[in-house]
């Protein structure tokens, strides 16, 4: 699971930086703490960002940056296509005993439209609800003679607690969606960086990027 979570991540942050040098999508993804909270450390960034590229998911061009060689990403468009399925499994799939790849996907979800994100976490809180159903289910099979250790039996009450607090939890979130909060695919943004922010540079040497490879206005 820590190998999708990277996955996305990597991929998500070309797709929302492109063109975008491998210092770039480092850089930011390190400042989401991701290599902290989400196991993705800076060396498997690059290792990842080489990987995709031989797939066939990100294409590598190497240009001189006033002298300067830099090798900038962008994605494909079978890229694009397999990143959206991967956000669409990871924000629907449940795994109670790995939920990085469900919480990565909602850092990326603003690169699927908004409907899309909805009808996931629609499906997501079906799946949960099975999952209610399973462990309440094998909490009464306990309950009721079935010889287990009270402590496994306290480990199960606690899969069922976080499933409980996982369902509440993306109820509020579809609901926001539903009603218009967060920024998706197509739609304006509704919140920006601090003016100190390396982003804005980013932002910048994107434009740049775009002029050496002679890639169309992105409009931001």
């Amino acid at each position: 699971m820590a190998a999708l979570a990277t996955t996305i991540s990597v991929l998500g942050a070309v797709a929302l930086f492109e063109p975008v040098n491998g210092y770039q999508v480092r850089r930011e993804l390190l400042s989401w703490q991701l290599d902290q909270w989400a196991q993705i450390k800076p060396g498997s960034i690059y290792s990842m960002l080489a990987t995709l590229t031989r797939q066939g998911y990100v294409e590598r061009h190497d240009i001189s940056d006033d002298g300067r060689p830099v090798a900038v990403h962008v994605t494909t468009a079978a890229g694009r296509t397999h990143l959206a399925q991967l956000l669409d499994h990871a924000l629907t799939e449940t795994d109670p005993l790995s939920p990085l790849p469900f919480h990565v996907a909602l850092m990326m979800a603003g690169l699927l439209p908004r409907d899309r994100v909805a009808g996931c976490l629609s499906r997501r809180l079906d799946n949960l609800a099975a999952l209610d159903r399973g462990l309440r289910s094998k909490l009464d099979r306990m309950a009721s003679g079935e010889h287990t250790p009270p402590d496994v039996v306290d480990v199960v009450r606690l899969s069922h607690d976080l499933v409980l607090t996982e369902i509440a939890w993306v109820q509020r979130r579809l609901a926001d969606v539903e009603a218009g909060r967060f920024t998706f695919l197509g739609e304006p943004a509704t919140w920006a960086p601090p003016p100190d922010d390396p982003g804005h540079q980013m932002t910048a040497e994107r434009a740049l990027y775009r002029r050496l490879l002679a890639l169309p206005d992105s409009g931001d």
